[in-house]
């Protein structure tokens, strides 16, 4: 299938709530922009729902203002189809979305046109009002996604985009805790809104994507998301195949981090079809267990299955997991490479006795 037949798939569901994993580079934020490209088809090429994506994030702009030593330094906020919208909320309900993240800072509007919206944020500490601040990117990242989501809340706009919301990835440059505090954010705007509209979420963070999982089917709102005992939800991953993409439900619910990527490297392993880019996962692998078992290095997990030389291998590890091998998915491993690959999957599955 191709971009459009998976959105198209999306569209015909008659479950409100759909949650999507899929490695990065899969296409989900093309994904979104085909699921709107289709719902627009039977609406008369209008919007008829709300998106967050990579796209959404690019209508925030710094302007550093080098030419007055950043005494101006401010973020633009770019003019779209949102922007009439502005002026239906305020600061205070931004402020009360960001209030779980627990931000340092303060900020303020600039709005000179309410047809045109905000134009610019500036950001400042409470005791220090008269100087402009830059903002960390995981900060920024956290304040666009508040934004988005004091947006989703506004009324005045519910005639217009009110058939679904498209979340793509908000969590990307957050750390652990921050993540779990985007989970509940985005899972108290699910279940306020999926009884009226679809929601689609699609993740790489296979923890945030296990976390939402988890709640849906066995948290204390479960009851919510079942009707005679049927799920008013989907969960699938978006898997990139030889012919193309392809939504598939996960197999014995599995949907845990090291489980899922474990599974995966096997597949590949068995298949005889290893490439650099396999080396990513195993190291996320060997880092979750570390962490999990109170090691400070992914190395010590690599004496603990056992292998002769561990300490060579976790070098070979951290090499071929670099971000330039990251981005080139397609080389394939080197025989050696293959030989020691194999051999510490092996010994981690069997030392740790995983069911996969």
């Amino acid at each position: 299938m191709n971009l459009s037949d998976v959105a198209n798939q999306l569209v015909s569901l008659q479950e409100n709530i759909v949650l999507i994993y899929a490695f990065n580079a899969t296409g989900k934020t093309r994904l979104s922009v085909s699921y709107k490209d289709e719902t627009k088809k039977v609406n008369g090429d209008k919007h008829s729902g709300v998106y967050y994506n990579a796209f959404s994030e690019d209508l925030f702009v710094w302007d550093n203002d080098n030419e007055n030593n950043e005494e101006n330094i401010r973020l633009k906020v770019l003019h779209s189809s949102l922007s009439k919208f502005h002026s239906l909320f305020t600061e205070e309900e931004i402020r009360e979305k960001l209030k779980p993240y627990n931000p340092k800072y303060d900020f303020r509007f600039e709005i000179n046109d309410a047809e045109r919206g905000i134009e610019s944020i500036t950001f400042f500490m409470p005791e220090d009002e008269d100087t402009n601040i830059k903002i960390s990117r995981g900060e920024e990242r956290i304040f666009v996604w508040c934004f988005f989501l004091a947006l989703f809340e506004v009324e005045g706009w519910a005639d217009e985009q009110s058939k679904h919301f498209f979340i793509d990835d908000p969590v990307s440059s957050l750390d652990d805790h921050n993540i779990f505090v985007t989970a509940i954010t985005l899972f108290d705007l699910i279940l306020k809104h999926f009884e009226k509209r679809k929601i689609i979420v699609t993740t790489h963070h296979l923890g945030l994507f296990s976390i939402l999982a988890d709640w849906f089917e066995k948290g204390s709102n479960k009851d919510k998301f079942y009707k005679n005992r049927i799920p008013l939800f989907e969960i699938f991953f978006l898997n990139k195949k030889e012919n193309g993409l392809l939504l598939e439900k996960p197999q014995s619910g599995v949907y845990l981090y090291h489980l899922f990527l474990l599974r995966e490297l096997k597949k590949a392993k068995d298949e005889k079809k290893l490439l650099t880019y396999h080396f990513v996962l195993l190291r996320q692998v060997l880092e979750n267990i570390s962490s999990f078992l109170g090691y400070g290095n992914f190395s010590a997990v690599l004496g603990k299955i056992e292998l002769e030389d561990a300490s060579r291998i976790a070098d070979l590890i951290n090499a071929e997991s670099h971000k330039k091998i990251y981005n080139n998915q397609t080389v394939q491993m080197v025989p050696d490479n293959v030989t020691t690959f194999n051999e510490v999957l092996e010994k981690l599955i069997n030392k740790y006795e995983f069911k996969i």
